[in-house]
């Protein structure tokens, strides 16, 4: 059984969950996800593993209330059992001692960035996190990252709490001040990572992208994740989730995510109808 041992809010439709589920907790590794399916009818959604604690055989999922299924996940409550946890699944997180690595996250990409932060930490390298939000109640896990890094940078779009700016003008700063950066991983909105690696390009300094954004199936069978990567068709589900941003088709990608905006709109419209926020079928 996988129960929900702690439930919280973390920000406006940011969830946080703590499950028990002791044997992925064993296995997890940095930058691996889970499948969740919350009932028998239930949709396959993948979930990225922000924190997993062995010793008390749990992980940690976070979860933006967008859809259908994690509308539904929001009105489950501690003490609830989730139908099905599969995983780990994907591909590790490929860990070196690089020297200084800077990992970005922006909104919910600081799941997947906060356990790969941990990883990269266990690594021996120096780490900056920057984080980024459109404002300042948005703002999550400041202090779970400032445990982690060296340096951490909040920015917020409209500039109500820490740098006002873009992760991308905190990281341009951090190039223009001579500061050596031989890694930088990120994760977050597609349209941000591709900022960043457009950045990041410019200066030749290795750039890894966290696609955990476009799967949908997470097991490689739906297609809906491919991406094209250095020429060649991939599924970040099963060959990824994280790739050389430098070789990714962000603006195919880009494209392909907006494809069913008006049909998942719909089918949360109707969840809602029926269910009125109980979340139960």
């Amino acid at each position: 059984m996988y129960r929900i041992l702690k439930k919280r809010e973390l920000a406006e439709n940011v969830d946080e969950f703590v499950v028990e589920a002791s044997e992925i907790a064993k296995k997890a590794e940095p930058g691996q996800f889970v499948i969740v399916r919350i009932s028998k009818k239930g949709e396959r959604i993948p979930l990225t593993i922000a924190e997993k604690d062995c010793d008390a055989g749990t992980i940690t999922l976070m979860v933006q209330r967008v859809g259908k299924t994690t509308f539904h996940l929001s009105c489950l409550e501690e003490g609830h059992v989730i139908t099905d946890v599969v995983g780990p699944l994907g591909k590790p997180t490929h860990l070196e001692k690089w020297g200084h690595v800077v990992c970005i996250g922006g909104g919910l990409g600081l799941a997947p960035v906060h356990h790969i932060a941990q990883g990269v930490k266990d690594a021996e390298n120096r780490i900056t996190t920057i984080m980024g939000f459109r404002r300042e109640d948005l703002v999550f896990w400041e202090e779970k990252m400032k445990l982690i890094s060296d340096r951490l940078i909040v920015t917020t779009n409209d500039g109500s709490y820490g740098m006002k700016g873009l992760v991308t003008d905190a990281l341009q700063e951090l190039i223009d001040s001579g500061e050596e950066i031989n890694m930088v991983i990120t994760a977050g909105p597609v349209p941000m990572m591709k900022a960043v690696a457009e950045l990041t390009k410019k200066y030749r300094i290795p750039t890894v992208a966290s696609l955990n954004p476009v799967m949908v199936d997470g097991t490689g069978m739906c297609g809906a994740c491919r991406v094209t990567v250095n020429g060649e068709v991939k599924f970040a589900c099963v060959d990824g989730p994280e790739f050389d941003a430098h070789k990714v088709e962000f603006d195919e990608l880009i494209n392909r995510l907006n494809m069913f905006k008006t049909l998942e709109g719909e089918a949360l419209k109707e969840f809602q109808k029926k269910h009125c926020g109980c979340g139960k079928e």
